[in-house]
Order: structure tokens, then C-alpha cells, then sequence
């Protein structure tokens, strides 16, 4: 009998045993992270995205293993929110105007003149309370872990050079985001859609006369140097980006994982801004090289267009409210942090 009761706590413990085990060796498993980016590892942003995934390597003793995906290997650029929502990446930077009026309150800091730098419009959207009530509930299925924009865009063409505001008629532009094509619209221009990895296939054929982009995007990112001959300074809108994971990958990281991704993202988000806001230069200055020459508007054409700016963003807040959008509501509160953290344009 004694030794019956023996064996049956024998076999109950070593039951036990090799539960526990299964679950440390579960444990032990790293989660591996599927991260997608649509431009290849020579830009700013994928250069931080390099720092963010060995960072959370280093801050997880190695339970998260991140595997790269960069150049648009597993989709589109238009794709990248999707891939991140449907699971295809677990993680993916994607931009906004990919999928035009999906983020209609997020796109409003692609308004004419809202900010005058990435390292602004990165402050801006992060700001907790905005992201909270506001822009995280607009990306539906993934968990929203950073925002942010490039630097202020600038005009470049092929062929005829924009001097004037008289210039954009008849030109057929590039526009990133439905924001930009208002402006470009009320500027004179033929908007046209085009996706970022295409631009410079489109400009070589003539489908298309030029760009909104700004001097990394275009020298370094997408490499036009050579192609564009002339580019136009207006400084007149920044283009937002976000990077997301899978919300689904998100929950079954446990919160331990959970904060090591929040806290390495937090750890690194002053990076962003001026990581993009330091390749300007780099940009401008491959353009230079390839032939490209820079003008300005004067004086009164830049008003000019900063009060056709001011329509297009009336116009866009307007269309929006009618929608049943706090559109007004989340424009002065971007208004608002720019104003306070010195970032407006």
C-alpha cells in the first residue's frame, strides 16, 4: 500500500516535473520577428530600424530574435500597414499615404505649413494624449509603436524648373499623401499617384515631370541623382510614417517582452527626428552632383502659397467635420504642441 502511494507521488512529480519543464523550455524559445521595411538599409530610418531590432535583441537576452526584411521584399510600399495588420510581417514601417484616407486625422500633419522639420512632426505625433485619443484608434489591428515624418518636401523636376508659382501649370507631380495633392492641385499641378519605389522609373519615361519628396528621400533613399535636374525649396509639408506590429503578435509577446519593445522604442524615439532631419544635407548634396540646381520662390509667391496652404487645409478640415470627424479638434491640438515645443513651421 505505502508503496503504492509511493509510486503514484512518484509518477505525479515527475507529471510535474515535465510540465514545468515544457513550460521553461517553452519560455526559452526566442519569438522571432518578422520586420519589413519597403527602402533598402541605406537610409536613416532603416539605419535606426537596424539599431531598434539589435537593441531589442540586447534588452531581451536574446527571447527576441529579429529577422529583416528591407527593399519592399515581402510587399508593395502601399502594402506596408497591411502586411503588419494581416500578420505577413510582425513588424512593418509603412507611410500613410500608401493607403490614402485610411488616417484621415493622422494625415493632417501632411497640412501645408503645419511643421517645419522631422524632428517636429516626430514630436508632434507622438504627443500621448493626441496618440491616445485620437491617431492610435485610426490603425485598426495593429499596435501602434512609433509616428513620425521626414522633413519638409521640396518640388524636383526633370526638365523645366519651378520658379515661379506661374511654373506648376501643366506639370504632372508626385504627390505623397491626399494633403499634398490638394496643395499641388491649388499650386497649378497635375497631381499624380505614384508609389515610392517607382518614382524614378516614372521621371525616366516622362510619365511624369517631377517629385514631392524631400532631399534624403530623393538623393539618398531613392537615389535621383542624375535624374532630377532642378528642385524648388517651398519647405511646405512633412509626410508621416508609422511602425506597427501585428496586434495579435503584440498580445502573445506576454508583458515582459511587451515593455522591452516599449521601452527600447522609447529609449530611441528621440533619435528619429534628427537621424532624418541629418540626411538632408547628405541628400541635397548627391543631387548637386548629379547636375540638379536649386531655386526658391520669391518673396510674394511664397505667400502666396502659404495662403492657398491655409485654404487647402480649411478645404480638408471642413470635408473631414462634415464626416463626423474631430478633425478641427485634432488640427488645433497638433497646432498646439508644435506652438509649445517651438516646432511650427
Amino acid at each position: 500500500m505505502h508503496l503504492r502511494i509511493a509510486a503514484d507521488a512518484a509518477v505525479r512529480g515527475f507529471a510535474a516535473f515535465g510540465l514545468a519543464l515544457a513550460a521553461f523550455t517553452a519560455q526559452a524559445q526566442p519569438v522571432e520577428l518578422k520586420l519589413s521595411y519597403y527602402v533598402g538599409d541605406q537610409h536613416a530610418m532603416s539605419q535606426w530600424l537596424i539599431r531598434w531590432s539589435e537593441a531589442l535583441e540586447k534588452r531581451s537576452n536574446g527571447q527576441i530574435v529579429v529577422k529583416r526584411f528591407p527593399g519592399a521584399q515581402l510587399g508593395t510600399a502601399q502594402q506596408h500597414f497591411d502586411l503588419a495588420r494581416t500578420g505577413r510581417a510582425d513588424v512593418a514601417w509603412f507611410f500613410h499615404g500608401g493607403t490614402p484616407g485610411r488616417f484621415p486625422l493622422t494625415e493632417l500633419i501632411n497640412l501645408p505649413y503645419m511643421v517645419g522639420s522631422a524632428n517636429a512632426g516626430t514630436r508632434v505625433l507622438n504627443d500621448p494624449e493626441l496618440r491616445q485619443k485620437y491617431l492610435d484608434p485610426e490603425h485598426k489591428g495593429v499596435k501602434v509603436l512609433v509616428l513620425f515624418t521626414h522633413p519638409p518636401g521640396q518640388v524636383h523636376t526633370v526638365k523645366k524648373p519651378i520658379r515661379t508659382l506661374a511654373d506648376f501649370k501643366g506639370q504632372r507631380v508626385r504627390f505623397p499623401s491626399p494633403p499634398v495633392r490638394d496643395f499641388l492641385d491649388a499650386l497649378g499641378a497635375t497631381p499624380v499617384g505614384v508609389a515610392p519605389t517607382e518614382m524614378v522609373e516614372q521621371l525616366q519615361k516622362g510619365a511624369i515631370d517631377g517629385v514631392m519628396i524631400d532631399y534624403g528621400g530623393a538623393g539618398i533613399a531613392f537615389r535621383m541623382g542624375g535624374v532630377v535636374k532642378h528642385t524648388t525649396e517651398l519647405n511646405a509639408y512633412v509626410t508621416s510614417f508609422g511602425l506597427a506590429m501585428n496586434e495579435e503578435v503584440w498580445n502573445k509577446l506576454g508583458p515582459e517582452l511587451q515593455k522591452v519593445v516599449a521601452d527600447a522604442t522609447a529609449a530611441m524615439l528621440p533619435e528619429i527626428g534628427p537621424a532624418w532631419d541629418g540626411i538632408d544635407a547628405a541628400g541635397k548634396k548627391a543631387l548637386i552632383d548629379g547636375g540638379m540646381q536649386v531655386s526658391r520662390l520669391a518673396a510674394e509667391d511664397d505667400a502666396r502659397a502659404r495662403r492657398l496652404g491655409a485654404d487647402v487645409a480649411e478645404s480638408r478640415l471642413a470635408e473631414l467635420e462634415a464626416k463626423g470627424l474631430p478633425a478641427r479638434q485634432v488640427h488645433r491640438m497638433m497646432k498646439s504642441v508644435a506652438d509649445r515645443r517651438g516646432a511650427a513651421n
